[in-house]
């Protein structure tokens, strides 16, 4: 049933999704929505655009931001941040990709959904797009001293201190220098998110101009989830808004690339520390350019193509590029890239020289070469089906909701043109590909076309220089200082009018009464949680009977045995790779090929967690973990006990190449996780666990894989970890085990059988893991290649049973809300800040990150403690507050992700009647709570300050009294 106002397409069943695709077209303006009629009450709802940027100004990116600054309905400054203090959602943002921008939300509750609907259809068709925004946003010059027009001018921004700092990331500049290459004349040429030397150059016009354009019904896709009918949808899609618009002729088109008619290869330089060796620090990247994303058939062929060639380590590619002396470890861009109009394919290495361009190519060559000659086997080709098949059916919805993950699927190809329901409905796509690969030569014909017969590669080197950033800043501030002087008085003076009536109007406090909310009366009184039932017998195990679509999770959980601080130093190293090894007399090739043929992979992890009643009593567990479609309940049971029982430790040259990847992956992950990287150091003396996390996870923990690394050049060290590792894991499978499966009934009761045949061996007197004590502050700053900082601090409180922990937990939203979010992103500058309680290490931290400051923001975030002690404050901040919280504890889960999340809080002690009794105090938690808390905790002389920065910035670190290391 549709609304009169809207036309009726469709309707397509997709079985092992569980929904109803229903497609609809608006009749006045072709405003097209596609709703996944669900039973699930978690709905979702999304507005998506085609943007097409034409140049680097970033201008889709900042009208993504500004939009949400204001509407016609909602004349607030910023009510996106100001909803979400106000909502039970379960999930909100706004998203720039290369060729759309899309306004996204979730909640389980219907009244909060339709007070966030109004709010996003009025914010991203009706925005205001203030002037005074559009600074704040994108970017403005100020001078560096407030209020001294002697001073120099500097450049600030939200969009353009966010783009710093992602475009500080190595990876992201190898992607925005390749996809400038392959894509010479389309808008993927361009950097979609802005480009901070040219963000600068956007007016306030032509963000104007690219709204009126781009932000039209008729330019857009609504797209829905959940078991609110369409027809309600549409009612208040054409009320709010279409019935206001006509059809619009003037969209947004994304053409077709010229293609190439011969390879081309391009030398491009990248910025690195002046402290940093450039040594193995190049990037060498090919690329082909593919067909169109959108066309199902061939969307999946070069998702066939590329998943026989880069699957696991035995793929040909993967293992070419993994072995290779050429370079340290294959490139993250490795593989299919299929979200822009036209899909791109790449293959590339990390960690090598300039001149090693050509033998790199000529491997790569060789190997395709080889696969177009011989094939592969075909039980390879059936195992790259099933990982397709096993996918489709996993219900997802651990990070984003699973509704949002459907959709943001089928965005792309409904607006390219494609079909969004027969690219989600892949079983009667993967029967047609059974028999398709049954061809002898189905993949070698699809190697020649695809790759080796097609002229459009470029092949980019990356090479490192260290003086790209000195000159890069010179050229800004000889810029800046050229702009300064073309200016006349009467524009010097409107330069500070216009910083005096930003920061007024960021102080101003609006009328948030016009917004709609919900309150503490709409939380639900209870939650579902999921039951576990142990089954007796020999093994202890734990089953919890959860709807997983067909699929079974496993996990064989060891307690920790005790270890010496270098056994703890090697966790993570055993854990990254001792399902990556072979097993009895296999090799790890065999054992690859096995995992994919008949699982979803099977990885281990530990976790190690301080008591609820007091942080300093840790406990610590080892975990083998898997997942398989239910038919292959018994082959994952096997592979799971074949790795803890037989795997083999002599396969050194392995255990070298995936201690090079992790090195590799841990290293680009700093700028981008620069702010959890800086709380991790910040709290490190808090707790035993947290100390722990930061040796093993963290800055330090890094800078130890680095010397690790280093010294695995060496034969003799090399030898020494693989027996370290074997002993390791010896002391592991001697202790105590349980097991947890989840899955659906008859899968239960296979895997019940499977388990309790097992023989167990265990160590009837093994010692237990401990830590020692700590709880110390300490004062660090780490430097790394960053054009922005990270800044944390962190002050020693109570773990989660105490009962000031709800109160500090409710205390970091008011503080973020009522106080952060105005001085450090929209005043400082930063792409965000906050605070937060974290029982885990009993200690309060605040953060912010991409950020432009240094101590004027270590300064905001003791302000903001003054200002809550101070101050008179709205009870309607602590409802906020406090709704913040609730709605994180109440964020739904998959199903099976529900199931694991609970048992291993009971085996950490958090049983459900805790987690209940601190969710209800949570919704207790009085002003007068927060106050004490604050003036209990928040002393300044108790805390703990860490900071992510450059080596630009040395001196004011040193003025900070921190100590120095290098990353």
């Amino acid at each position: 049933m549709s609304h009169p106002q809207f036309e009726f397409v469709r309707k397509q069943r997709i079985e092992s999704l569980a929904v109803d695709a229903e497609e609809y077209v608006h009749k006045g303006t072709g405003a097209r929505h596609l709703h996944f009629a669900s039973e699930n009450d978690e709905n979702v709802f999304l507005v998506g655009l085609k943007t097409v940027p034409t140049d680097n100004t970033g201008v889709a990116h900042i009208l993504e931001h500004t939009a949400l600054c204001g509407s016609e309905k909602y004349p607030v400054r910023d009510p996106f941040f100001m909803m979400i203090r106000r909502s039970l959602n379960t999930f909100m943002n706004a998203f720039t990709s290369s060729d759309w921008t899309a306004y996204p939300f979730a909640s389980k509750n219907k009244k909060d959904f339709n007070n966030l609907l109004d709010v996003y259809l009025d914010a991203v068709f009706f925005s205001r797009l203030d002037e005074m925004d559009f600074l704040q946003e994108g970017h403005r010059v100020e001078f560096e001293e407030e209020g001294n027009a002697d001073s120099p001018l500097v450049y600030k921004g939200v969009v353009y201190n966010e783009m710093k700092g992602a475009m500080s990331s190595p990876v992201s500049q190898l992607w925005q220098t390749l996809t400038r290459y392959v894509f010479p004349t389309s808008t993927y040429h361009y950097n979609s998110g802005g480009d901070p030397e040219h963000i600068t150059d956007l007016t306030y016009d032509q963000l104007k101009a690219f709204y009126r354009k781009h932000y039209h019904p008729s330019n857009a896709v609504f797209m829905t989830f959940g078991d609110i009918t369409a027809e309600e949808h549409q009612e208040t899609f054409h009320n709010n808004v279409l019935s206001r618009f006509e059809r619009s002729n003037d969209l947004a088109i994304v053409t077709d690339e010229k293609r190439y008619c011969a390879p081309l290869t391009v030398v491009e330089n990248y910025p690195i520390d002046e402290n940093d060796g450039i040594e193995n620090k190049t990037h060498i990247v090919m690329s082909w350019l593919l067909d169109h994303s959108f066309d199902l058939e061939s969307n999946l062929e070069a998702h066939l193509l590329s998943n026989v060639l880069f699957e696991n380590s035995a793929a040909p590619l993967q293992k070419a590029l993994e072995q290779t002396e050429l370079g340290q470890a294959p490139s993250p861009l490795c593989g299919l890239e299929d979200s822009n109009k036209e899909m791109l394919f790449a293959c590339g290495i990390e960690g090598s020289e300039p001149e090693r361009v050509a033998e790199f190519e000529k491997l790569v060559i060789s190997v395709l070469e080889d696969v177009a000659q011989n094939g592969v086997p075909q039980e390879r080709l059936e195992a790259v089906l099933h990982q397709l098949e096993l996918s489709q059916r996993e219900i997802s919805g651990d990070s984003y909701p699973y509704g949002l993950q459907l959709i943001l699927a089928g965005l792309s190809p409904m607006l390219h043109g494609g079909d969004p329901v027969a690219l989600l409905d892949l079983d009667p796509v993967l029967e047609r590909l059974r028999e398709q690969i049954k061809y002898p030569d189905y993949i070698q014909s699809r190697v020649k076309r695809l790759l080796l017969n097609n002229a459009h590669r470029v092949t980019l080197v990356m090479k490192p220089n260290q003086g790209f950033d000195a000159v890069r800043a010179s050229l800004v501030e000889d810029e800046l200082a050229a702009k300064k002087s073309a200016m006349s008085s009467e524009e010097l003076e409107n330069v500070e009018s216009k910083a005096k009536a930003l920061k007024a109007r960021q102080e101003a406090k609006d009328d948030e009464s016009i917004l709609p909310k919900v309150g503490i009366e709409d939380v639900p009184s209870e939650l579902y949680r999921p039951q576990g039932t142990i089954v007796g017998g020999a093994s202890k195990l734990t089953q919890y009977e959860q709807g997983t679509n067909g699929l079974i999770y496993q996990q064989v959980i060891f307690d920790l045995p005790a270890l010496s601080e270098q056994e703890q130093q090697l966790l993570p190293i055993y854990t990254a790779i001792v399902t990556e090894l072979g097993v009895a007399d296999q090799s790890y090739l065999e054992m690859q090929n096995q995992q994919s043929a008949a699982t979803g992979g099977i990885h281990a992890f530990s976790s190690v967690k301080g008591g609820g009643a007091d942080e300093q009593d840790v406990k610590g567990v080892l975990v083998f973990s898997g997942k398989a479609l239910r038919r292959n309940a018994q082959t994952l049971n096997r592979l799971l006990h074949d790795y803890i029982n037989n795997v083999r430790f002599d396969e050194t040259s392995r255990m070298r190449e995936l201690v090079s990847q992790m090195r590799a992956r841990r290293e680009q992950s700093v700028v981008n996780n620069g702010h959890s990287l800086a709380m991790g150091a910040a709290s490190s003396g808090m707790s035993p666990a947290a100390n722990l996390a930061y040796r093993l996870g963290g800055l330090q923990g890094i800078k130890s894989l680095k010397a690790l690394d280093t010294s695995l050049n060496e034969e003799s060290a090399l030898q020494q970890l693989a027996d370290q590792l074997s002993e390791l894991h010896s002391k592991v499978i001697a202790m105590p085990r349980q097991y947890l499966v989840v899955g659906e009934a008859e899968a239960l009761e296979t895997s019940k059988g499977l388990i309790q045949a097992e023989a167990l061996s265990e160590s009837a007197n093994a010692e237990s893991f401990s830590l020692p004590s700590i709880r110390q502050a300490n004062k660090q700053a780490w430097i790394t290649n960053t054009q922005v900082n990270f800044c944390a601090k962190a002050f020693a409180t109570v773990p989660v049973e105490h009962e000031d922990a709800p109160a500090l937990s409710v205390l970091g939203g008011f503080l973020r809300n009522g106080f952060l979010h105005r001085a450090i992103r929209e005043q400082g500058g930063a792409y965000g800040g906050g605070a937060s309680q974290d029982s885990a290490s009993a200690s309060f931290r605040f953060f912010s990150y991409r950020d432009p400051r240094l101590s004027e923001t270590l300064s905001d975030f003791d302000a903001s403690i003054q200002w809550m002690l101070n101050e008179e404050h709205d009870p309607e901040q602590l409802e906020q507050a406090v709704l913040g919280v609730v709605s994180q504890i109440d964020k739904p889960r998959s199903p099976a992700g529900e199931a694991k999340g609970d048992f291993h809080s009971e085996l950490f002690g958090r049983t459900q009647a805790k987690r209940d009794q601190f969710r209800q105090a949570v919704l207790k938690v009085s002003l007068d709570d927060l106050k004490h808390v604050a003036s209990t905790y928040l002393q300044d002389e108790n805390a703990s300050v860490a900071v992510v920065s450059n080596s630009a910035n040395e001196e004011a670190l040193r003025d900070l009294g921190v100590e120095i290391q290098e990353l």
